[in-house]
């Protein structure tokens, strides 16, 4: 994807969300009672607040996580803190989750601190230059803000959500006081406005992927084609994996499921391009595989209801960006 045409619908999106939001709560507060409603909002940011700030701690909780000593992988250290330094941001912490599907996520708060954690399963699929590769991606992330922006964005569909919940149930419990607590049908039609957003919340989130692929091709030498195996990789590793196996290890992980660099959830369908299964098979095979698929409407469909791009779209545009670096 051409970069000023990535930050003209990065733009456009988040000027949707916001105007949109903010047009529909100003209809919220003429229609029904300002006090609640206001009430409702507060409790809304102050929850989200909350889980901003300490939501780095059940991270570490739910996905066993640990912090990585320079002594127990001064390789690891080593390619963070050079990507860093070409990034222009403070080495984060590098944490080591216990997780044996590939993978990995940035993450953090103003508590804890700016984190990069890879799963034992990526360690172990992937090469030093493809991980060199997904690391320039997790730092793009951070670089660009994404936990702060994806929150913001995430907040506003759960504030209109909760805000249509609220107006639905005064409205069936109020008894003799149901005209003056409102219809139920306001209450329904935010509930569906809130998933109308989330729609547009899910785009922010796809373009913020392709951002961070862009940043991890402009900081690692070769990174078009270190990211493409790396991605082809983890896909292919996370689709082999038994559907049991799958469910034990992300069965909790739906609520951050769009800080990983690939989405768990996907991992089946995605891998469905892939028609090697040698175990032997290179990662440029698999990435070749892969760009030799056509999108079909059933993938388009999918991919609206996704946190993450679908991966014959992401190696694509990591294609393009190989052959020609500056577009």
């Amino acid at each position: 994807m051409n970069l000023w045409k990535l930050r003209l619908s990065m733009v456009a999106t988040l000027a949707v969300i916001f105007g949109l939001s903010t047009l529909v709560f100003s209809i919220i507060l003429t229609l029904a009672g300002v006090f609640d409603l206001v009430t409702i909002a507060i409790l809304v940011v102050a929850f989200n607040l909350v889980q901003w700030l300490f939501s780095p701690y059940l991270v570490d909780a739910i996905y066993r996580v640990k912090e990585i000593k320079q002594s127990e992988n001064p390789l690891l250290h080593k390619i963070v803190n050079d990507l860093s330094k070409k990034s222009g941001i403070h080495t984060p912490k590098i944490m080591l989750s216990k997780l044996s599907l590939p993978n990995a996520f940035a993450y953090g708060s103003p508590i804890s601190g700016n984190r990069i954690a890879v799963t034992e399963g990526l360690l172990k699929t992937l090469n030093e230059g493809e991980v060199a590769a997904v690391i320039g991606h997790e730092l793009g992330h951070l670089k660009h803000r994404d936990v702060q922006v994806m929150m913001a964005v995430s907040f506003l569909p759960a504030l209109f959500y909760y805000i249509g919940y609220s107006l639905l149930f005064s409205s069936m419990v109020g008894g003799q006081r149901r005209n003056e607590n409102g219809n139920p049908l306001i209450g329904i039609a935010f509930m569906v406005f809130s998933q109308f957003l989330t729609l547009f919340t899910l785009h922010v989130s796809r373009l913020r992927e392709y951002y961070a692929d862009r940043h991890s091709v402009a900081v690692v030498d070769n990174g078009a084609t270190k990211l493409s195996t790396g991605l082809a990789k983890i896909v292919y590793a996370n689709g082999r994996a038994g559907k049991t196996r799958r469910s034990q290890e992300t069965q909790n992980l739906n609520a951050f499921k769009a800080l990983f660099i690939a989405d768990p959830d996907r991992a089946p369908a995605d891998s469905a391009a892939l028609q090697v299964y040698e175990t032997s098979a290179t990662g440029q095979k698999m990435v070749d595989e892969i760009l030799a698929k056509k999108l079909t409407s059933g993938d388009r469909l999918a991919e609206l209801l996704s946190t993450h791009p679908n991966i014959i779209k992401r190696l694509r545009a990591l294609q393009e960006l190989k052959e020609n670096p500056n577009a």
